[in-house]
């Protein structure tokens, strides 16, 4: 949040107006007294804040930005379908470029890396986005162009506005942004961007929920083609188990199942750290160690060891590795006896699993709803989060207090910038560590 001395809140962490409202004029005076290092008197808020302090600590010129390299219009069209945001397109376009609304909007989509893949919108405002490099095949990641609204929403990975003032260059003062991300249901990871943009003095406060709005219905899309591939492979797979005289199942490349024979449902199996390779035999975790052959559209499973003794073996000596070098990309890899696996984490995860192991001797449910929430009483959420982490860590997850076993190795792979430490977290206690990093008072297990 933003705050004056003696005055209440002006900016909420969505971008909306309150008390308190500062001039366009005061707000310049505060970007530039921040970042030539100089403490101004009103704060922004503090995801806008980080944003200005990183950069100019990597040296980005407020007037000129990087020179990104941008992609082909060949890389353009290669991407919009790899990222399956093609599919959504018409989604967005009927949910967002609305004449009725009356104000003068540009509709960008973004890949998950920043760059425009669609660009469209009023031609007069076009022509003004032209001017500072805002087209398609531009990288508008924020190390490139400085904070924004895209590149805020691939930091954070919610719905962001970047208003006038807010942006690092000075160039795209005249302009507001607002931003939604977009995840693969498949994957569960970020595919894209969706972005509104216009004049700072006509764009309206709706216009944030009403981007977060058309991002949900654009996964919504996503997930029915995903439903309607796995109802495919399913009449594929139907008379191949019908031959199989073994508990065997189907799934997509992503692992989610598409149907079973003689098994436990499982809806969606975590895959070998390493994918499949050229191996036929793979450790997996809910099954234990399973021949895996490819068929039309996914993969037939057959298991080949008692699941329970491959748990349990892959429990002593684990190795687990917790990788957030990749900001927005977390990751848990476990190597153990029986194999290894991979897991892409969820933000909750991901900050459960860090906390666990920074403090190796465990944590109280309070003591980490104290750490996530700054509220010792959520104990009732963090130990639902608890109960679905080990859905797949098992006994490597112990409890009074909570922790990673001790059998277990821990190691975590962070970024190269503190600020890039879970950037999606607002916990206190991720917030706490962040600046330890950044001072040199505390260090990630290795």
């Amino acid at each position: 949040m933003a705050t004056r001395r003696g005055e209440g809140v002006v900016l909420d962490s969505q971008g909306t107006a309150h008390a308190g409202r500062v001039s366009p004029t005061e707000m310049a005076r505060v970007h530039e007294l921040t970042l030539s290092g100089d403490t101004p008197p009103l704060l922004p808020r503090p995801e806008i804040g980080d944003s200005w302090e990183r950069l100019r600590r990597l040296g980005l010129d407020p007037d000129h930005g990087r020179n990104a390299n941008r992609i082909t219009a060949a890389e353009v069209e290669h991407r919009r379908r790899e990222s399956h945001l093609a599919e959504v397109l018409p989604v967005l376009r009927s949910t967002l470029l609305l004449p009725s609304t009356g104000t003068p909007l540009l509709l960008a989509v973004a890949d998950a890396e920043g760059h425009v893949l669609w660009q469209e919108g009023a031609r007069h405002l076009r022509r003004s986005a032209d001017g500072i490099g805002f087209d398609n095949g531009a990288c508008w990641a924020e190390d490139a162009v400085g904070t924004n609204g895209i590149g805020m929403t691939l930091r954070v990975r919610r719905p962001m506005q970047v208003h006038s003032t807010e942006h690092y260059l000075r160039s795209h003062h005249s302009w507001t942004c607002v931003a939604a991300p977009v995840h693969d249901p498949r994957t569960g990871r970020l595919t894209g961007v969706v972005n509104l943009s216009g004049p700072a003095r006509t764009m309206a406060p709706y216009l944030l929920q009403l981007a977060a709005t058309a991002a949900r219905l654009a996964e919504a899309e996503l997930r029915a083609r995903q439903l309607e591939a796995l109802h495919q492979l399913r009449t594929v797979a139907a008379p191949l188990l019908a031959r199989v005289a073994e508990p065997a199942m189907v799934v997509d490349d992503d692992g989610w199942t598409a149907a079973t024979l003689g098994l436990p449902p499982v809806a969606r199996l975590r895959l070998p750290a390493d994918g499949w390779g050229s191996s036929d035999i793979h450790w997996l975790p809910a099954l234990g160690e399973c021949a895996v052959e490819p068929m039309a559209g996914g993969w037939l499973i057959r298991p080949v060891s008692s699941s329970a003794g491959a748990v349990a073996e892959q429990s002593e000596r684990a190795a687990l590795r917790l990788e957030l070098s990749h900001p927005g990309h977390p990751k848990l890899l476990v190597t153990g006896a029986a194999g290894s696996w991979s897991h892409a984490l969820s933000p909750r995860h991901a900050e459960l699993l860090l906390l666990l192991a920074v403090n190796r001797e465990g944590l109280s449910a309070a003591q980490l709803a104290e750490a996530l929430f700054a509220d010792r009483a959520r104990t009732v959420t963090v130990r639902a989060e608890i109960s679905r982490l080990r859905r797949y860590l098992g006994g490597l997850l112990e409890h009074r207090p909570y922790r990673i076993a001790h059998s277990a190795s821990v190691a975590v792979t962070g970024p190269t910038d503190p600020y890039d430490l879970l950037p999606t977290s607002s916990a206190p206690a991720v917030r706490e560590l962040r600046a330890g990093l950044l001072a040199g008072t505390c260090h990630l297990p290795r």
